[in-house]
């Protein structure tokens, strides 16, 4: 089992890594939840590479679905059921906890290729 939560946690963190999301949108996410037209508005805030950018609101509804699937973010619920919002999960607040930071370090090659390679096996 604890190779299998290892095994999480490195994904985890490597895909944070290889995002445009800088750690203040990790912060507004977990306090307030966002939604994809939120954060495209306010881009500068939530950018981490100045050279990469969404330029649709899909485009980062496919992020966000992302890291739904590998337990990062969730949607909000209110009493009709889900929202277009979402907020840190448990796991996603663990890493952001522990490494305020992951969010500006840059990945390498490798780990952008494999979790290209991931993400492309898991959503197809």
């Amino acid at each position: 089992m604890e190779l299998i939560d290892n095994l999480i946690l490195e994904r985890t963190r490597r895909t944070i890594k290889c995002l445009a999301l800088n750690p203040e949108f990790y912060k507004d996410v977990d306090l307030n939840g966002l939604t994809a037209e939120q954060v495209l508005h306010m881009k500068s805030k939530y950018l981490a590479n100045e050279f990469v950018w969404f330029k649709s609101s899909e485009q980062l509804e496919t992020t966000f679905r992302w890291l739904i699937i590998i337990g990062v973010l969730r949607r909000e619920v209110d009493g009709q059921g889900l929202t277009s919002k979402v907020r840190l999960t448990p796991l996603g607040r663990q890493i952001i906890q522990q490494q305020p930071e992951l969010a500006n370090q840059k990945a390498n090659f490798i780990e952008k290729g494999k979790d290209w390679l991931i993400r492309k096996i898991a959503i197809s």
